[in-house]
């Protein structure tokens, strides 16, 4: 039997050097968040489960099925409303903001 070493990480093993966290924003707090990083993943991360609401009753809603199937982890991303939260990688200095209804601020006639 052969004796090792300390056990050691996949990133360690390979040499991998990740590169460093970065700022988002939500709903105007700081929100840390690592390259390749999903927005969901950044908010969940952070403690913040919700960042929707309904458009009937204004239930809480997040992540649910975490594959882009089910549409309720929509949120504002830099002013742009219905973006999926869980498929969009977060980028430096997204902003992202807790969306409400259906992310229109007019009613749609």
């Amino acid at each position: 039997m052969s004796r090792r070493g300390p056990a050691r990480d996949a990133a360690e093993l390979v040499g991998a050097v990740p590169e460093p966290e970065f700022e988002i924003l939500f709903d105007g707090r700081p929100v840390r968040a690592l390259p390749g990083q999903s927005i969901a993943a950044a908010l969940w991360a952070a403690g913040q489960l919700a960042w929707r609401t309904t458009r009937v009753n204004g239930n809480p809603r997040g992540a649910f099925c975490g594959i882009g199937s089910c549409f309720d982890c929509l949120a504002t991303v830099n002013g742009r409303p219905n973006q999926r939260a869980c498929l969009l990688p977060a980028r430096p200095g997204d902003t992202i903001t807790t969306q409400k209804g259906d992310g229109h601020d007019e009613p749609l006639r």
